[in-house]
């Protein structure tokens, strides 16, 4: 949870146009209750970098607006621009093409998952400036990494105000501007009429839902649509025991009564130890897979005989008085060893046979963690 206190982080994408900051913090100052920036950052290219530092500072357009509407000190540095480099370590004048676009896509993806790692900051981040391809790149890394308190904006300005090249926030004292109509001629502007509209985007948060390794931007989307369709578009597996069969979708497999014992067994954990049972999805979650040794026990036969009784109620007592102290962890390996072997063969689908085999999450002899990484929602036993 965010804590009280927090420090808000602006974050802008920006290139011809600087106007899109000053409206953005000029919008955020006027709402009720304002929000202030404790940091600016400002995703640029070298070129948008001269344009904002000409505009902002050197003509002193940013202090304006502190003065006049008396907001808390707000300084760009250096480090307050955020720009790509190419391959050879150079900064990026422009997006030109695919590659640059990459690159630009890569380093605002990377940007905001960092910046989002920080619990006590909020994010306010701003697409109203900028290429199109960048607050596309914005919109989707806030996606991916945003929390419930960060926001996303859009900057909305009466059209004869905007872009033009005076005109960066509504004065408190109208001004009168040159403005550029049609036929050449320069009707005069008084910016009493302006209107500045912040329009906050609503977004899917996916951060928690997704677990994401990737560093690339293409290499994210790629590994979180994969956990979406594992999570969404898994066969349901069923499992019959009178008739010692695991169904899954159109794929029904028969397996021996151990085997399909100790596979149910698994399962179970997954129903009944699950340790985030708010949670709709498993996606890459292990925390209910138990080690060798909590299934080789005699506890853990007698549970999983109340499942073989279904399958051979003459032969339970037999398998008791087999395994006394329990299942061997040399069997239990064998039959994970087995039914993975049947499930590649018969699913014919390596993502699908991962999902349902019983595969490891910690490797060690006997402490090694086993169990299935099918989503909880999709198992039914019959």
């Amino acid at each position: 949870m965010k804590k009280q206190g927090h420090k808000n982080i602006f974050i802008f994408i920006a290139g011809s146009t600087p106007q899109v900051i000053t409206e953005t913090v000029y919008s955020l100052a006027v709402k009720k209750p304002p929000v202030y920036p404790d940091e600016i950052y400002i995703i640029t290219t070298e070129k948008g970098m001269r344009i904002v530092n000409d505009a902002l500072i050197k003509k002193g357009l940013l202090q304006k607006l502190i003065d006049e509407y008396r907001l808390p000190a707000i300084t760009l540095q250096e480090d307050s621009f955020v720009i790509p480099k190419d391959a050879s370590g150079s900064l990026l004048d422009d997006i030109r093409d695919s590659n640059e676009n990459e690159i630009m896509g890569d380093l605002i993806s990377s940007f905001i998952r960092e910046k989002a790692k920080d619990t006590s900051a909020a994010l306010h981040c701003s697409i109203a400036g900028g290429r199109k391809t960048m607050s596309f790149y914005l919109g989707s890394a806030l996606q991916l990494f945003g929390r419930p308190w960060d926001k996303l904006y859009h900057i909305l300005v009466t059209p004869e105000f905007e872009n033009h090249p005076d005109f960066f926030y509504k004065p408190k004292e109208e001004r009168m501007l040159e403005g550029v109509g049609a036929n050449g001629r320069s009707p005069l502007l008084n910016t009493k009429d302006a209107q500045i509209h912040l329009a906050e985007l609503p977004f899917i948060r996916l951060k928690d839902k997704l677990s994401l390794q990737g560093k690339g931007f293409r290499e994210l989307v790629a590994e979180g649509q994969k956990e979406i369709d594992i999570a969404t578009i898994q066969p349901e597996l069923r499992i019959n025991l009178s008739k010692r069969t695991v169904s899954i979708g159109d794929k029904t497999i028969k397996f021996m009564p151990v085997h399909l014992m100790i596979y149910t067994s698994y399962l179970r954990q997954k129903l009944n130890r699950c340790k985030f049972p708010e949670r709709q999805y498993c996606l890459d979650c292990t925390e209910c897979f138990p080690s060798l040794l909590e299934i080789a026990t005699k506890p853990a036969l007698e549970e999983m005989a109340k499942d073989y009784i279904k399958m051979c109620p003459s032969k339970v007592d037999i398998l008791l008085n087999k395994y006394k102290e329990g299942l061997s962890i040399e069997v239990i390996r064998q039959a994970i060893s087995k039914i993975k072997k049947a499930f590649n063969n018969e699913l014919a689908d390596e993502t699908l046979s991962v999902c349902y085999s019983i595969t490891t999450s910690l490797r060690g002899y006997s402490n090694t963690r086993h169990g299935i990484r099918a989503e909880k929602g999709k198992i039914r036993i019959e």
